[in-house]
């Protein structure tokens, strides 16, 4: 584990940081229902649910801007893009109340803001269960306006902020922001550039990057294009060791509550253990908290291996917070790194 004081010095470099994201912005809308008010309607006869209160985030690449935002970041400038609508309106508007410049974000007639409705039911204990969410979000790719704004927009971040993250949410191939033709410039841009930290974090495509430092959980990077399985190999160690190798920089494989494995190009790969927590938890979030920690450690001037104690450490934090996608500040590190020290 990190000591206290060098911990100390690390986010003592937060505020001066100027971070870029790409990615999907997504709304996440969260309705609270009214415990003790039943009411159904004429027209079906189902249980109307009465919503008590109604809370906005962003989310997706949102998550890790909060994230951001919560670990004292100075400024983010996202590149997105998202809809004309009222989703975009109440994004926009959380969005305004955070470190960010949001010159880089387009909105678009012809696409829906991404967004996650989650009903909340109360139950025993003071916690909330997720019910069913509804997804809202264009199911297709960019038009080729959208696309070539993305790619001129990205190369002026790229070039005026301190390190970049790219967050690619969507599954399916080229129906997000981070596209094939997306990839190729971060391919050329990171060439151009090698000094510069770009860090990825892909649900369903890492294996398609060949630059940057890769994050992902074990599932992520073990589960690869059949191409790339046979130098991967079977195991979170193998996929990690291999990922370094191909971009050149340490990859980061994310296992939960065992920790973070660090792999490094010259064929060395670390455990960082993660940290028990006692209690309920709710692992929503986790990974972007792990994403957001690490890349402010690292442009702070942390090891890799450093990097990686703190994001387990944030990880620890915003999994206690239940019902919500919760964040760590620094205050809230610094007490962690005591109480893992004592």
């Amino acid at each position: 584990m990190i000591g206290l004081e060098r911990l100390h010095r690390i986010l003592e470099k937060f505020p001066g940081q100027r971070i870029g994201l790409l990615g999907d912005l997504f709304l996440d809308r969260y309705l609270e229902i009214a415990p003790d008010i039943r009411e159904h309607s004429i027209e079906t006869g189902l249980e109307a649910y009465q919503i008590q209160q109604v809370r906005n985030a962003p989310g997706a690449l949102g998550t890790v801007i909060n994230n951001l935002t919560a670990l004292g970041v100075g400024e983010l400038v996202p590149v997105t893009v998202i809809g004309e609508d009222g989703h975009g309106f109440d994004l926009l508007k959380q969005l305004s109340l955070l470190p960010v410049d949001g010159h880089h974000i387009l909105q678009s007639p012809d696409r829906a803001t991404p967004t996650y409705t989650k009903p909340l039911r109360p139950v025993k204990g003071g916690h909330w269960e997720e019910l069913h969410r509804l997804d809202v979000r264009t199911r297709a790719p960019l038009t080729r306006a959208e696309l070539d704004w993305v790619v001129d927009h990205l190369q002026e971040v790229f070039t005026s902020t301190d390190g970049l993250i790219v967050l690619d949410q969507i599954d399916e191939q080229d129906w997000g922001v981070v596209s094939s033709q997306v990839r190729d410039i971060l391919l050329d841009l990171t060439r151009g550039d090698p000094d510069k930290l770009v860090f990825v974090d892909s649900r369903s495509h890492i294996s398609r990057f060949v630059c940057g430092h890769l994050k992902g959980n074990q599932k992520e990077f073990t589960s690869r294009s059949k191409r790339h399985r046979e130098s991967a190999g079977g195991t979170g160690k193998d996929a990690a060791s291999a990922m370094a190798a191909r971009s050149e920089r340490p990859a980061f494989c994310t296992l939960g509550e065992q920790g973070i494995l660090v792999a490094t190009p010259d064929g060395a790969v670390d455990l960082v253990p993660g940290i028990t927590v006692d209690g309920p938890v709710d692992i929503v979030g986790a990974g972007d908290a792990v994403t957001s920690a690490v890349v402010a450690a690292l442009l702070a001037g942390a090891a890799p291996v450093e990097a990686a104690g703190i994001g387990n450490l944030a990880a620890s934090i915003t999994i206690q917070q239940l019902g919500t996608t919760g964040t760590a500040s620094p205050d809230q590190l610094l007490d962690g790194c005591r109480k893992t020290s004592g």
